[in-house]
């Protein structure tokens, strides 16, 4: 009888949910796993995004990180961050997202950002959102592979880092009161709870992002993406 761990069972079983011609956003850990093992097996056309910028990647070898140099070499482009969410993913180009997290509800929110009831002074303050939240409401399919550990799937997440019921089949762009009402009714319809969110942009303008890092001492610094 072959032995094998609950990891191994996982990065398996996400690697068949992959389909030959997906483009996936690959993330790092176990879906970096399951991604390149569906390439090298049944899925020879999986195109794979990497967040760092990279486009069609075929690594000689596992990539160590998101930033490693193996993924450039033979890859169809490499471009910026904001292109790669903004051109790919918000446009809906991304077939799978892979997504972890410190809890996740019955819903399918996730949270990745802290441990206990109050944000100011949490049990854990974890790495928080990255680009999950981004993926969880505009990639086409999410899975999400989390250690098999009871204390991860409670009633209730203690912060909602991506929701589960946004996006998907019930996402997309409008311009006008009409468009608005189309695709939210559609996204009501989609959500287990009937619950959507709605994002202002105006066009021409680039997205910023903030986040605040905090160490043991309490000094921060704030980390600026756009």
């Amino acid at each position: 009888m072959i032995e094998y761990s609950s990891a191994e069972l996982m990065i398996v079983n996400a690697a068949r949910l992959l389909r030959d011609g997906d483009v996936v956003f690959v993330g790092v850990g176990q879906p970096n796993l399951a991604c390149n093992l569906a390439r090298r097996t049944h899925a020879p056309g999986l195109v794979m995004i990497y967040e760092a910028g990279v486009i069609g990647a075929e690594p000689a070898r596992l990539p160590l990180s998101i930033g490693d140099p193996t993924l450039v070499s033979g890859s169809l482009s490499v471009v910026s961050m904001y292109d790669i969410f903004t051109n790919y993913l918000q446009r809906g180009n991304v077939d799978v997202g892979f997504l972890g997290g410190a809890q996740i509800d019955r819903y399918g929110n996730i949270n990745a950002t802290i441990i206990g009831s109050d944000y100011s002074h949490p049990k854990v303050r974890l790495p928080g959102s990255g680009g999950a939240q981004e993926i969880a409401a505009w990639a086409n399919r999410c899975y999400i592979m989390p250690p098999h550990q009871k204390r991860r799937f409670p009633e209730k997440v203690d912060f909602v880092t991506s929701a589960g019921t946004l996006g998907g089949t019930g996402g997309g762009h409008v311009y006008n009161v009409e468009e608005l009402r189309v695709v939210a009714s559609r996204g009501l319809s989609a959500s287990l709870i009937h619950q959507i969110l709605v994002e202002e942009s105006v066009l021409g303008w680039e997205e910023l992002e903030l986040e605040v890092v905090r160490d043991a001492k309490s000094q921060m610094i704030t980390v600026c993406f756009i």
